[in-house]
Parts: C-alpha cells; structure tokens; sequence
C-alpha cells in the first residue's frame, strides 16, 4: 500500500483507509526508519489500542523515536500518522491518563501536530535553503506534505471537542495541515479557533503556532509576546516528546 503518495493537487479531502488497512497492507519492512525498517512497527502501533494508558503513551513515545528521530520525516512516518489518525475516533483514544484525567486521544493529536510540523512551510522552506530539492515531487517529505488534507479530515472533529485538551491538540495540528493549498477554503474558520488559542493558552509554543498561521493568512494578531525562540525546534512538542513521557 502507497497512500503516501495522494495527489498534492487534488481539489477534495481524500478519505482516511481504516487503521486496520494501514496496519496490514502496508510493507513495513520495506520502509525506512532511523534504525533500519519498519518491520517492529506493526507491534508499537497495536499497542496504541491497548486500554493501558500508561502502555499507550509508552508506544506513543516509541513511535516517536521510530519515526521522527531528530525531528525527521522518513519513509515509514506517513504510514504511522495514518494509523495515528486513523484510531483517533477508536474507544481507545478515551482512556483517561492517570492522574490527569486526560484522554489519551490529545496524546495522539499532539504527536500528530508535532510530526505535521516537521514537515511544515517553516522547518522545510529552510531545510530546502540547504539542500535545494528536498520539496521534489515524490521525496519522502514531499510525499507525507501531500497527506496533509486527509489528516486534516482525521482531527477536525475535534476541533470542538469538549475536553480542552483534546480541542487545543486538535487546533494545533489543524492549524499546521492547513498550510496545504487544498485547504485554503478552511483557513477563516481556523482562525477563530487560532484567537482562541492566543487567548487561553497558556502554552507558548502552542501560542506562536497560532500566530504563525493568522499572520502568515493575512489576519491582525497582537504583538509578539516577548521570549526567545530556538527557530529550528520551536513547535508544539517540538522535543518529540513533549508529555509523553511518564510519570503519567
């Protein structure tokens, strides 16, 4: 299965194939992580739908590292934000995080954000400075930017959800995927949600995510808030972790 390779230039979001499609049509051994191929993926993203919380976050992190080492996008990271999406509507995603009430699924949508964002304008467009190419039709990057309006499919159900949690991590990643063309049509409703974010988050990364896209969409956003960034490693969770890691 190559559903890493979707149409950039199609005019339609493109419909999310089952986690369980994603799981076992795909060739994982084929695929390329930092640690050689994907072949032990199959077994981390299973334990994604465990009713463990702290089973859960633990093959959330692992995911994390399997695929996004060093804030890097490789072959087997769009198969792996698939089933991410996929399983965000699963009875799974409602196991409360101990000792935080939590629901796993804002987990899930921070670490789908947090790997949209290392394929983002911002980190690529630099990237690209470097390594003139990198955006190539068919690139590994190229690709997985091309899976940006089916993911967005995925999350923007929970735009409205009413854990804030779950609706902050949704914002986040909506915010990130709509830089898509495809998705322009969405930008002034996201919005809302972007002055939203400025106005009760207390997260800053979270806080430039959302000013980011209202000035990069032509909106009036207050001043910049006053502290330093680290511009290649400055988006949501953009440690790779953020709070996945236990205690939980």
């Amino acid at each position: 299965m190559n559903h890493s390779r979707s149409n950039a230039g199609a005019h339609r979001e493109p419909d999310l194939p089952p986690y369980q499609v994603v799981l076992s049509e795909t060739d994982w051994g084929s695929l390329e992580t930092p640690f050689g191929n994907g072949e032990s993926l199959p077994e981390v993203l299973t334990r994604l739908l465990t009713r463990d919380a702290g089973v859960q976050v633990n093959a959330l992190s692992e995911l994390g590292e399997m695929v996004g080492h060093q804030n890097t996008i490789y072959e087997a990271t769009a198969p792996a934000a698939m089933y991410v999406a996929g399983i965000l509507t699963h009875p799974a995603a409602t196991t409360p995080r101990p000792y935080r009430n939590v629901p796993i699924r804002a987990a899930l949508l921070n670490w789908l954000g947090s790997t949209a964002y290392d394929a983002s304008d911002e980190i690529v467009g630099r990237t690209e400075q470097y390594f003139p190419g990198f955006l190539t039709p068919g690139t590994i990057v190229a690709s997985f930017r091309d899976l940006r309006p089916m993911l967005y499919r995925a999350v923007s159900p929970f735009l409205r959800d009413s854990h804030e949690d779950v609706r902050e991590a949704a914002v986040i990643a909506a915010l990130i995927l709509a830089e898509h063309p495809a998705l322009a049509e969405h930008r002034d409703h996201l919005a809302v949600y972007a002055r939203a974010i400025l106005d009760t988050s207390g997260d800053k990364p979270n806080r430039r995510v959302a000013r980011k896209a209202l000035e990069a969409w032509g909106h009036e956003v207050p001043a910049p808030e006053l502290f330093m960034e680290e511009p290649w490693d400055w988006g949501p969770h953009s440690d790779g972790r953020g709070d996945l890691e236990p205690p939980f």
